[in-house]
C-alpha cells in the first residue's frame, strides 16, 4: 500500500509534528510500532495523576520531533551532517523505545529474564532493516555507537538526550506537575558539537541546571511515588505467583496465547530473536484482561493480589533511610498469613521491603560538557559557583516496605 509522502501529528504537548519521508511513514506504519499505542509510558502514575494516561507511541513522536529540531539547529551552526546520517538519527530515537514490554519498566526483565528492553529494540531495528532493504544501516551504527559521529549517538542515549528532554516535558504535562517543566526549546538552541562531542553554550548552564533539578524532583514526587511504587510492585508479585504457580502444574491461563507463552519458563538462553513476532503482540491490555480474569483465581494469593490492583486496594508503602529490621517485617508476615490462613512464604507477596534510589547527576557515567566562548570546556558540575556538584553524583537511597494491612 503507498504512503502519503507527508504526513503531521497534532501533538498537545510540541504542537505540530511532521513525518516527510517514506522510510519513517513506513515505520509508524508497522505493526511494531503500532503496538506502541497500547504500552503506557508511566504505567500506573495515573493511579495517583489520573492524566498521566499518555503512551509509549506518543513519546516516540515527541522525542523524533525534538531530534528534527536538535539537527536543524546543529545544521545551522555548521555541523555537517548528511542526510543519511540525519535520517538514520530520526529513524533510530522513533524506534529507541521499541522494545519495551507491557507496563514499560515495570516488568522488564520479569516476564523475559535477563533480556533488556535497549536490546529488543536493537533487534526490531534489525528486523526493519532487512524487511525495508538495508535501509536502517545508518540508525542501527547511530543507535548502537559505532558511527564516526558520537554526538548522534548522544542525541538518542546521554545524560541531554531527546528521549529524556520528551518524558520530562512530557510527564510534567500530562501529571500536572510542574516542578518537571523544562527550558527543552533553549536547551536545543544552545547545543553545539566539539571534536564530535555534543556539548551546550555556556549561556545555556542555568537551563541545565533546572533540567537536571526538574529530573530530580520528577523522580521522587512521580516516578517512585509511593502509591506509584505500591501498584507496580504488586504487578511483578502478581506475575511472579503465576509463574510459580504454572511450574508447580497449577493452571493459570492468561488472557492471549501470547501472554501465556510469556508466562512459560524456557530453556535458557532465551532468544528473544526466535520470539520477536510474539514479543511484539504482547501489550498492557493482554496484562490488564488476564489480572481481570485472576480475581477469581482458586489460589487465595494471586486472586486477592489482582482484586486488590484492580480495586486500587493498594499495599500501603513506608519510606526511611535505614534497611527495616528484619523482625518487625517477619511478625508483618506472620499475622498476615494467619490472618488469610496461609504460609508465611505466601504471605512474603504481601510483605515485602526494597530499595529506591535515584542519582541527580554522575559525571562519572554520562558528562554534559560546557564550551565556552575562550574554547574551554567544563563539566557541568566544575562550572563556577555549580549548583550540580560533586555531592549529588552520589545516589539518594530510601528503603522501603510494602505491605498488607488486616484490614485492606
Amino acid at each position: 500500500m503507498p504512503f502519503p509522502s507527508r504526513k503531521i501529528i497534532n501533538d498537545p504537548v510540541h504542537g505540530f509534528i511532521t513525518l516527510d519521508h517514506p522510510l519513517l511513514l513506513a515505520i509508524i506504519a508497522h505493526p511494531y510500532y503500532q503496538r506502541l499505542r497500547r504500552i503506557h509510558q508511566m504505567a500506573f502514575a495515573h493511579l495517583v495523576y489520573p492524566g498521566a494516561v499518555h503512551t509509549r507511541l506518543h513519546h516516540s513522536l515527541g522525542s523524533y520531533h525534538l531530534m528534527c529540531n536538535a539537527l536543524s539547529e546543529l545544521k545551522g551552526k555548521g555541523v555537517h551532517i548528511e542526510p543519511e546520517e540525519e535520517l538514520g538519527a530520526k529513524v533510530a530515537i522513533l524506534l529507541h523505545d521499541a522494545g519495551h514490554g507491557p507496563f514499560s519498566h515495570a516488568l522488564e526483565e520479569i516476564l523475559i529474564r535477563g533480556v533488556e528492553h535497549e536490546k529488543i529494540s536493537i533487534r526490531i531495528l534489525h528486523v526493519l532493516n532487512k524487511e525495508f532493504g538495508g535501509q536502517l544501516e545508518q540508525a542501527i551504527r547511530i543507535f548502537t555507537n559505532d558511527h564516526p559521529k558520537p554526538f548522534l549517538h548522544q542525541l538518542i542515549s546521554g545524560q541531554l538526550d531527546m528521549d529524556r528532554l520528551d518524558y520530562l516535558a512530557r510527564d510534567s504535562f500530562f501529571t500536572g506537575v510542574s516542578e518537571g517543566v523544562i527550558a527543552h526549546d533553549r536547551i536545543l538552541k544552545m547545543l553545539t558539537v566539539h571534536k564530535g562531542q555534543l556539548m551546550v553554550e555556556e549561556k545555556a548552564i542555568y537551563s541545565i541546571e533546572k533540567f537536571l533539578v526538574s529530573r530530580r524532583l520528577m523522580y521522587w514526587q512521580v516516578y517512585l511515588h509511593k502509591t506509584v511504587l505500591s501498584a507496580e510492585k504488586m504487578l511483578v508479585r502478581i506475575i511472579e505467583r503465576a509463574k510459580e504457580l504454572i511450574r508447580n502444574g497449577m493452571a493459570a491461563p492468561a488472557s492471549s496465547p501470547t501472554l501465556d507463552f510469556f508466562l512459560q519458563d524456557h530453556d535458557s538462553p532465551f532468544l528473544i530473536e526466535d520470539h520477536l513476532d510474539k514479543f511484539c503482540l504482547l501489550d498492557d491490555f493482554d496484562v490488564m484482561g488476564t489480572i481481570k480474569n485472576w480475581m477469581t483465581h482458586p489460589d487465595i494469593v494471586l486472586s486477592h493480589l489482582c482484586r486488590f490492583l484492580i480495586d486500587r486496594r493498594l499495599l500501603k508503602v513506608r519510606f526511611q533511610s535505614n534497611p527495616f529490621a528484619e523482625k518487625d517485617v517477619t511478625i508483618l508476615k506472620e499475622e498476615l498469613a494467619g490472618h488469610l490462613r496461609i504460609t508465611r512464604e505466601e504471605a512474603g507477596y504481601f510483605v515485602f521491603t526494597g530499595q529506591a534510589q535515584n542519582t541527580t547527576y554522575d559525571p562519572s557515567d554520562e558528562r554534559i560538557n560546557i564550551l565556552f566562548k575562550d574554547g574551554s570546556i567544563k563539566d557541568i558540575s566544575e562550572v563556577d559557583n555549580a549548583l550540580i556538584h560533586q555531592t549529588l553524583a552520589s545516589p539518594v537511597k530510601k528503603f522501603y516496605i510494602c505491605y498488607m494491612t488486616t484490614s485492606t
